[in-house]
C-alpha cells in the first residue's frame, strides 16, 4: 500500500472515470483526510491480522493516485512482478523501482520482471489488477474491455501467464448516457468460493452468459449486485489472507451500507467481513479498498 503524501483529484483520468466527484475541498484538506483514512485502514488490516508492507509517496515527481498500486504491477509466484502499461500520463510516474528494490530486500524475492509498459507508445493499455480480475487458482482473467484495457495487451498478458481470457464489454449510465465501465474491478470481484458482480451492466447476452458461466463452472457462487450498488464501490472489494490463513473480505463503508442483509449473510458465510471508511478517498480518486491494494504473492 502507498502512503500518499499529495492525494488530490486527476483531471486526466477524469476523461474515462464516472466514479470520479471534484469537490470545493481544498487540496491540503483532500490530502490530510486521504492520509488519515489511509492510515486507519492499515490499522484495521494489520489489527485483523493481515501482513501490510507501507510505501510512502514522494512529493516529485507529483502523483495524486499513487494510493492505487495495483494499477501499475502485480505480483505473482516464484518472484515473478508484471509492470503495466497507464492511460494517463502522471500515473505512469508512479512506477517507482526502488519499490520493488525495497519489496526485494525486505518482503519478496523478485527475481523477473515482465515490462509491458512499452505498449504506451501505442497508446495501448493494460492497467494491472484494475483492468483485469484474475482467478489465479483456476487460470481465468476477466477483462471489460475500454480505453484502459486494450484486447491485444490482455490477450498478451493472458498468453505469457497461461490464464484464459475472458473479456467483455460493460457500461454503466451517467446523466442518462452510457460509458464503459472503465476498470474490471469495480464492476466485479473473485474470491476463493464466490464472486460479486454486476452482471447487469454486461449489455450483450453472450457475453454476459459466457461470463456467469465461466464463473459458476469455475465453482463459484455468484453475488449479484445492482449498478446502484457497484457505484458505491460494492464491486471493488478484495478477498486478503491473514498471517495465519484465513480469509477476510475487505469492503468500504460505502459498499457496506448498500449490500443487502441477505447479501452479507453470504458473504460473511465465507469470509469474516472487514469494513473501513474511506469517503474521500473513494470520492476524489474514483477508487475504493480493492485498488489500493496490491497483493503480494
Amino acid at each position: 500500500m502507498i502512503k500518499p503524501v499529495a492525494f488530490g483529484f486527476n483531471h486526466q483520468t477524469a476523461v474515462n472515470n464516472h466514479f470520479q466527484r471534484n469537490t470545493l475541498i481544498n487540496s491540503a484538506d483532500i490530502q490530510n483526510l486521504a492520509l488519515e483514512e489511509f492510515e486507519e485502514m492499515v490499522r484495521v488490516l494489520i489489527a485483523n491480522g493481515v501482513d501490510v508492507v507501507v510505501v510512502k509517496d514522494t512529493f516529485e515527481p507529483h502523483t495524486p493516485d499513487s494510493i492505487f498500486p495495483n494499477n501499475w504491477v502485480s505480483f505473482h509466484g516464484e518472484g515473478q512482478v508484471v509492470l503495466y502499461p497507464m492511460f494517463a500520463e502522471n500515473r505512469r510516474l508512479e512506477r517507482r523501482k526502488d519499490i520493488l528494490d525495497f519489496l526485494n530486500e525486505q518482503h519478496c524475492g523478485v527475481k523477473n520482471i515482465d515490462d509491458f509498459t512499452f505498449w504506451e507508445e501505442q497508446n495501448l493499455f493494460l492497467e494491472g489488477t484494475g483492468s483485469m480480475v484474475l482467478d489465479r487458482v483456476n487460470r481465468i482473467a476477466y477483462a471489460v474491455l475500454s480505453e484502459r484495457t486494450d484486447k491485444t495487451v490482455f490477450m498478451q498478458f493472458c498468453k505469457v501467464f497461461e490464464f484464459k481470457p475472458v473479456c467483455f464489454n460493460a457500461y454503466q449510465n451517467v446523466h442518462d448516457k452510457k460509458y464503459p465501465v472503465y476498470h474490471t474491478n469495480v464492476l466485479m470481484s473473485v474470491a476463493n468460493e464466490y464472486a460479486v458482480i454486476c452482471s447487469d451492466c454486461i449489455e450483450d447476452e453472450n457475453e454476459r452468459n459466457t461470463v456467469l458461466s465461466e464463473l459458476r463452472q469455475s465453482g463459484k457462487e455468484v453475488i449479484a449486485i445492482s449498478e446502484e450498488q457497484m457505484i458505491h464501490f460494492a464491486g471493488n472489494v478484495l478477498q486478503v489472507e491473514t498471517k495465519d490463513g484465513k480469509p477476510l473480505l475487505v469492503m468500504s463503508q460505502s459498499a457496506h451500507d448498500v449490500f443487502s442483509n441477505e447479501q452479507l449473510k453470504r458473504l460473511s458465510s465465507y469470509n469474516e467481513i472487514v469494513v473501513v471508511s474511506i469517503p474521500t478517498i473513494e470520492t476524489i480518486g474514483g477508487g475504493s479498498v480493492r485498488c489500493m491494494m496490491a497483493e503480494i504473492f
